[in-house]
């Protein structure tokens, strides 16, 4: 027999097949090492070759697996994104530069290929929950560092990253004073960025909650809300109030999975525990933090949700339907904005001069108009209509809290977007493959729960 794949060999060794390994796994430990690689100050020469890596894997797998599952309700709206952006590639007459032009849309083709090349992948339920584990690690390990971070100023700072060095503040900006007066960079965990500690905080809180809640044993329990505890104070202290209210919307959508699914014991446990924790871990930070931390968070309630956002974020929402809108109803051009446009990006043509892009919105409209926004906006909608539908499927048994878990994560995601252009990063990649992780692996759950009936019946 021909192994047509390293899926296929993966799968035909035992020790792989016992621990539930696949390439999606691999993919999110690979993220994860080029993440480290750029701490090194001798591999941060070259920073644009080891980001270059982390979308080029995602390139090579989309070409290397073949789809075999069925597909993802999100995967036309994928393409017909994709289709889009080979439009303006081809039709649009202000793009930057070719090189610039197809850098970006070879950006959105690797974002967007984890929804294609995961179909290839026999994730069975234990592997999807082996690659929630291993995502709740990673970000529990970069948690950790954020915390000793602040209580060991210096010791395990890892190298500021040279585009913010070389920027007009040089990092200065990103400093916060503690309540003992000494000054440090944002947590940055395991990143080069001080403040990135936040998000995995972020991980480490949400996949904490819910592993916390799926299991009974006391001391995986324990050892989840603790991990919880440190990804909120990562949060608190990192003083980046969009993740703290991407957090708190995640823990509000999870409630209602809970309530909607009749699951009020796990309700009760979710709501009396985080209330808990977020009160807890407050009076942690502020402690630590001092009153830079206090006068950050309460700021959010200055004012009323919407005025707060309009006086921080929201003009930029509100200059991109305004003005931007009328000026690129069928987008401005590719590769003017952001780090494509730094990295390829030919600006000697005053037509295609940089922009700026602070927001999701303003991205998509700069790239590709509003067909791009609506192509978009539909992948997202069946992407968490899918997840919403897994995990209120009680014949999925307990697998249908991992439902609940990406259902509540995609709402965030959601959220975010009216603060960063999250879909254009990592965070995008990482999006794609865990909703088409999750449908591959509830199709599998489908299968064993329809053989397991048929035979009761027989």
């Amino acid at each position: 027999m021909i192994i047509k794949t390293r899926q296929d060999l993966l799968e035909s060794s035992s020790i792989w097949a016992k621990l539930n390994w696949t390439w999606a796994h691999s993919f999110i430990l690979l993220q994860f090492t080029f993440q480290i690689l750029l701490l090194f100050p001798q591999i941060g020469v070259f920073r644009v070759v080891v980001r270059i890596a982390s979308f080029a894997l995602s390139l090579f797998l989309l070409v290397w697996l073949r789809p075999e599952s069925l597909k993802h309700p999100a995967t036309n709206p994928a393409i017909g994104v994709l289709a889009v952006m080979l439009l303006e590639f081809c039709l649009h007459p202000y793009n930057n530069s070719i090189v610039a032009a197809a850098a970006q849309c070879a950006m959105y083709l690797a974002i967007l290929s984890p929804i294609f090349w995961v179909r290839n992948l026999k994730i069975t339920p234990n592997a999807f929950e082996s690659l929630m584990f291993l995502m709740w690690g990673i970000h529990t390990l970069s948690s950790c560092f954020g915390v000793l971070q602040v209580y060991y100023p210096g010791q395990f700072q890892p190298p500021l990253s040279t585009f913010l060095k070389n920027n007009t503040f040089g990092g200065e900006n990103l400093l916060i004073t503690l309540a003992n007066g000494e000054q440090v960079y944002r947590p940055m965990g395991l990143t080069d960025t001080p403040g990135g500690a936040a998000t995995a905080g972020f991980y480490a809180l949400l996949f904490g909650v819910v592993i916390a809640l799926k299991y009974k044993n006391p001391i995986l329990r324990i050892i989840c809300m603790g991990s919880a505890a440190i990804g909120l104070f990562c949060i608190y202290l990192s003083q980046i109030r969009s993740v703290l209210v991407l957090a708190a919307i995640s823990m509000v959508f999870l409630a209602a999975v809970l309530m909607r699914t009749g699951q009020l014991a796990r309700l009760t446990v979710l709501t009396s525990g985080v209330t808990a924790l977020f009160a807890a871990t407050f009076t942690w930070a502020i402690a630590i933090g001092g009153q830079s931390t206090l006068q950050r968070l309460s700021s959010l309630f200055a004012a009323s949700p919407d005025e707060v956002y309009q006086q921080n974020r929201g003009h930029f929402l509100q200059d991109t339907i305004q003005q931007l809108l009328p000026q690129y109803p069928w987008g401005a051009g590719l590769g003017r904005w952001g780090m494509i446009n730094s990295y390829f990006g030919d600006n000697t043509d005053l037509v295609s001069r940089p922009l700026w892009a602070e927001i999701q919105w303003t991205a998509w409209l700069f790239d590709g108009g509003m067909p791009l926004i609506i192509a978009y906006v539909a992948a997202i909608y069946f992407a968490c209509l899918t997840a919403w539908k897994i995990a209120i499927n009680r014949k999925l048994g307990d697998f249908a809290l991992w439902g609940s878990l990406i259902f509540a994560y995609n709402i965030g995601a959601v959220a975010i977007t009216f603060n960063y252009p999250i879909f254009m990063s990592q965070g995008g990649m990482e999006f794609w493959l865990l909703n088409a992780a999750l449908f591959v692996a509830a199709g599998n759950s489908k299968i064993a729960v329809n053989k397991l009936s048929k035979t009761v019946r027989l």
